[in-house]
């Protein structure tokens, strides 16, 4: 509570107070001190909206009007660190999601999701910007699919909507676009509920793969952690007949979207040069 709330205490002498377990409530600057002394991270403590939608997942459970397996709204069969990680992931998703893109060119939406979740604050620098050059291009086709309508073939972005046609005026070359496409109505045809967009965002950011990461443990294991999450979603919150084989699915899908970067990245290149790129496009083709 002190720290989200921003509380500054002050202590009476001089910040020798000692901390047991039997005068620890007579000085909370120094209890807290000593908090931070042995470890804890204020940027790792959930946010307000992050603890609201716990409460509301918990409140949700044992409920005679839960919603069953099948529906996004109850999550039952999931353990409650999954159901903390899937309502931290969601609230950084819709906090940090603009379905009119119109930050889109500076790629503020990818980098303030990643902010968001504390594992990825806790990495070193060099770490956090590593992950966001491999996973931002990737991330951003995963919330295009969101505003994606497979029946005009459109991304509908606000008032505005793009179609194959505008990526072809814009430069971009047909053995790029016709795969997006079916990429994109493909991903659309599974009709994900918002947390497995907000988990398949996080599974591409925590990418061990990319190369000269440092503490790649520590991003492999929560990367594992996030696809653990995902599958039991699945299992849980979809008919037998309709999650029987999505996650399979999803990663076939997720290793098509690494092909298709690998030519959008080619394409980008051939259309302009890097210096009239963002910074943070200019470190992704680099």
């Amino acid at each position: 509570r002190s720290v989200i709330k921003g509380v500054r205490f002050t202590c009476p002498l001089a910040r020798r107070c000692p901390v047991t377990k039997a005068k620890r409530r007579q000085c909370q600057a120094c209890r807290l001190q000593k908090c931070l002394d042995v470890g804890m991270r204020r940027d790792m403590i959930m946010s307000e909206e992050a603890l609201r939608r716990r409460r509301e997942l918990r409140g949700q459970r044992g409920q005679p009007g839960g919603q069953p397996g099948g529906q996004p709204g109850g999550q039952q069969g999931l353990t409650a660190e999954q159901q903390e990680l899937i309502a931290l992931l969601i609230a950084a998703h819709q906090r940090t999601f603009d379905s009119s893109f119109s930050q889109f060119s500076h790629y503020w939406q990818v980098i303030k999701f990643a902010k968001e979740i504390p594992v990825f604050r806790a990495l070193p620098l060099e770490a956090q910007i590593s992950l966001l050059k491999g996973a931002t291009l990737g991330i951003c086709q995963i919330r295009f699919n969101t505003v994606f309508n497979p029946d005009t073939k459109a991304w509908e972005c606000g008032q505005r909507c793009y179609t194959i046609r505008d990526g072809a005026l814009a430069g971009f070359q047909q053995i790029y676009l016709e795969p997006l496409l079916k990429f994109h109505e493909s991903l659309r045809r599974l009709r994900l509920h918002e947390a497995e967009y907000a988990l398949l965002q996080a599974m591409l950011l925590f990418s061990p793969d990319h190369a000269g990461i440092a503490q790649r443990e520590v991003i492999d294991q929560f990367q594992e952690k996030v696809a653990l999450t995902l599958q039991s979603y699945i299992e849980h919150q979809h008919p037998r007949s309709e999650g029987r084989f999505l996650y399979a699915k999803l990663l076939l899908l997720l290793t098509e979207l690494q092909t298709l970067k690998a030519e959008n990245t080619r394409q980008i290149l051939h259309i302009q040069d890097l210096s009239a790129m963002t910074p943070l496009l200019s470190e992704i083709i680099s």
